[in-house]
């Protein structure tokens, strides 16, 4: 039946207030804004997805966030970051498991394409806000529904002591209490939660290979957008990482062992002790990059995330199948390259220590005779017999990085699931005004890094201003955002009705003719594997395992 004082307060919210929604959980307020080119939206920000994980939740399975009416939810703003080594300290929080939602409609019946975007960060920064990293202004120019979600990061979300105490993956089951939360309540902001899309960067795009091998995450989302990441690099997986966990202790002045007393002393640390000490975490400057990995969970009774090695369940085609658009930038690493080199303290270890730092920074086995070898045939390929200089060793120190950090993951990817589901391949090599990388001396930008793609599907406040139609980038921006959101929309990027994508060619790659979308200031399609001479020196060096 029409309810007319609901329906009266929707438009007194609505225009003067903010919008409300009910929820099973309760009512919710959020606001009213205007997209990049000023379509109105309503944003429900800082929503309570999970239990805060404090004291015996910390290191464990998140639980379910517990109803919170007769009160009304102040959604109005950005909830805090998970903790991180983060300038603003007043804004990290164990209270962090909160996600956003963006939508142009609060009505049940809409059933919009959802859009979910699992943020980058190598799973110890960034986060899911509007006001840093993941502005919304971009994509509610097109018919969806964003949400964007925290999960816990580095040791508060991955220690993994390869006991019940600790089992591991708890930023990663975090994401999957969201995918529930959106399952049950998305329909109340006008989204659709029978068509529901991953959009996931960097650490964000491993996590959606991951979605797809977990039985906790099956049939929870429909299509992945994966960028700039896989599960399928050249390093391995392990039933527990304590030694990680153990030098985390040590900082915090905790007894290593057993690991039921490593966990409990660990429980019971300020959340500032462990954001203080994240520069501890790493073996030099901030490798290795991927210091908080994925565990492949034994079982303690819990439910669990990875319940075998990725590359076993891939290579048996046994995992949550769903269209796939995937690709890389043309220079992804190449940050890490340019500060390691200007960083004479590092180039002086390179050059003088590099069997040793090769292995910790390039992600493979240490201390071995094959990781000796490996290290001196990487030198040799990528960066010739000299010296490690500055700027001289800028390409193939970057080229190196790339591919050890990015490229060989994405290449398997492709391999591995290109058989067994339908994917779009891309290659990213815009050059814009900005960039996660400038130069600081000329403050010019040296073209595709990593996340680069991001600056153009959301707003990005802390680098780039909220660009317009007369700006160089609307281009790119309109054409990213239309062909992800049609992608999202029916597992299809295309739309010859769209004057930005009429004239669009991206086939499906196969492994016959391997094409894939070139997106620079024109879209064009070519043919053959990226970088596949590269690629093939880690494949020779580091065999797939096989089960």
């Amino acid at each position: 039946m029409f309810n007319l004082p609901a329906f009266v307060c929707l438009l007194l919210c609505g225009s003067v207030l903010g919008i409300e929604v009910d929820l099973e959980l309760g009512r919710i307020r959020g606001i009213n804004l205007t997209s990049r080119l000023g379509v109105p939206f309503h944003a429900f920000r800082g929503i309570r997805y999970a239990e805060p994980p404090l004291a015996e939740l910390r290191f464990k399975n998140p639980q379910p966030v517990r109803p919170w009416a007769p009160v009304t939810l102040d959604a109005s703003q950005d909830g805090p970051m998970c903790p991180q080594p983060w300038n603003n300290m007043t804004d990290v929080s164990e209270d962090c498991l909160r996600l956003n939602v963006y939508t142009k409609s609060v009505n049940s019946s809409t059933r919009l394409p959802v859009i979910v975007f699992l943020h980058p960060g190598g799973f110890y920064v960034f986060s899911g806000q509007s006001k840093y990293f993941a502005g919304p202004a971009h994509l509610m120019d097109r018919d969806c529904v964003l949400v964007t979600l925290n999960y816990r990061l580095g040791s508060l979300g991955f220690l993994a002591t390869g006991s019940a105490d600790a089992p591991g993956n708890a930023g990663l089951k975090d994401q999957v209490l969201a995918l529930r939360w959106i399952q049950q309540h998305i329909h109340r902001f006008g989204g659709d939660a029978n068509s529901v899309t991953l959009l996931g960067y960097s650490a964000g795009s491993l996590s959606i290979g991951l979605h797809m091998l977990s039985p906790m995450s099956r049939g929870l989302f429909h299509r992945g957008i994966c960028m700039s990441a896989s599960p399928y690099g050249q390093w391995g997986y392990d039933e527990s990482d304590l030694g990680l966990a153990q030098r985390q202790a040590r900082l915090l002045k905790c007894p290593e062992q057993p690991a039921k007393e490593l966990v409990s002393c660990l429980r019971g640390k300020p959340m500032l002790d462990f954001v203080s000490t994240y520069n501890g975490m790493f073996e030099f400057g901030w490798n290795p990059v991927l210091n908080w990995r994925p565990v492949i969970e034994q079982d303690y009774g819990q439910e669990r995330f990875l319940v075998e090695h990725p590359y076993k369940t891939a290579q048996s085609g046994q995992f949550y199948k769903v269209p796939l658009i995937t690709g890389i930038t043309e220079f992804e690493f190449l940050s890490g390259a340019f500060f390691d080199l200007r960083n004479e303290s590092i180039r002086t270890q390179l050059n003088n220590n590099w069997d040793h730092l090769a292995p910790i920074a390039l992600l493979y086995e240490r201390d071995t005779p094959h990781s000796k070898k490996a290290s001196t045939v990487l030198r040799h390929e990528y960066l010739g017999n000299g010296p490690i200089a500055n700027p001289e060793s800028l390409q193939g120190l970057g080229r190196l990085y790339s591919d050890a950090l990015i490229g060989v993951e994405y290449h398997r990817f492709m391999r591995l699931m290109s058989p067994h589901t339908p994917i779009y391949t891309y290659y990213f090599r815009y050059k814009g005004r900005y960039s996660f990388l400038k130069h600081p001396d000329t403050n010019q930008t040296f073209g595709a890094v990593h996340h680069d793609e991001l600056l153009y599907l959301f707003h990005v406040p802390i680098l780039t201003p909220l660009f317009n139609q007369t700006d160089p980038e609307n281009l790119i921006i309109e054409r990213l955002t239309r062909m992800w959101t049609e992608f999202a929309r029916k597992g299809d990027p295309h739309n010859a009705t769209d004057k930005y994508l009429c004239d669009l060619h991206w086939p499906l790659y196969n492994p016959d003719d391997r094409k894939y979308l070139e997106i620079d200031v024109n879209l064009s399609t070519k043919t053959g594997n990226i970088n596949e001479e590269r690629y093939r020196i880690w494949d020779n060096l580091f065999a797939y395992p096989s089960f």
